[in-house]
């Protein structure tokens, strides 16, 4: 789950520049069949991997996991419904919260 999230906020931001897969790729350094995956949810990349990948976005890595750890709660809340969510009496909370 966590990848998919992640690989989200990397091809939404990379579409809202209209920048192609290969040239994010390039810029980062890193092959675009491998960027691709990543993108996709199907390779869980390195810290380095994904620094890599937000630089050449012009994001820091705090701020690419900030987005996908957005994306976590907003999908936490969502499945949690009504007077279920964070906060509300004998709730359980089954997000993840990072620290950049």
């Amino acid at each position: 789950m966590w990848r998919d999230l992640v690989g989200d906020v990397l091809r939404r931001e990379r579409l809202a520049q209209e920048r192609t897969l290969k040239e994010v790729a390039e810029t980062a350094r890193i092959s675009m069949p491998y960027l691709s995956e990543v993108e996709r949810g199907r390779k869980e990349a390195s810290s380095e991997v994904l620094a890599a990948a937000a630089g050449a976005l012009g994001l820091g890595l705090g701020d690419l996991l900030a987005r996908a750890q957005g994306e976590l709660v907003r999908l936490a809340a969502r499945h949690a419904g009504p007077g279920r969510g964070p906060g509300s009496s004998g709730a359980r909370y089954d997000g993840m919260c990072l620290a950049a």
